[in-house]
């Protein structure tokens, strides 16, 4: 049986579930250099995935009370303020507007 608490790693190639010290996944034989991070693509040494990903803090463990961190979970970092999109569209409508004008003359 799975333990739902422990971290399971899978192969990028074939899928294949592989040992979480694997160097070499044992369905494909494929090398593995580095641990990726399912919900950021965030790419480094396993150490640094010790407690979930270092970046986005996804990880198949428990956290925050029980509640398992996923994909959907995580604010995007490159999300910004609604008035940032309200003040790019108001900008972009009066150069369309001058440009408008300017070519009517």
């Amino acid at each position: 049986m799975v333990d739902p608490k422990k971290p399971r790693f899978f192969c990028e190639n074939c899928s294949a579930e592989v040992p979480r010290d694997g160097k070499k996944c044992p369905n494909c034989g494929r090398y593995f250099a580095s641990v990726r991070c399912p919900a950021c693509d965030f790419v480094g040494e396993e150490a640094l995935f010790k407690g979930g990903c270092p970046v986005c803090g996804y990880s198949s463990t428990p956290v925050n009370g029980g509640k398992t961190r996923s994909r959907n979970d995580k604010k995007s970092a490159a999300s910004l303020p609604f008035w940032i999109y309200i003040l790019t569209a108001a900008v972009f409508t009066a150069v369309l507007a001058a440009l408008f004008f300017v070519v009517i003359k």
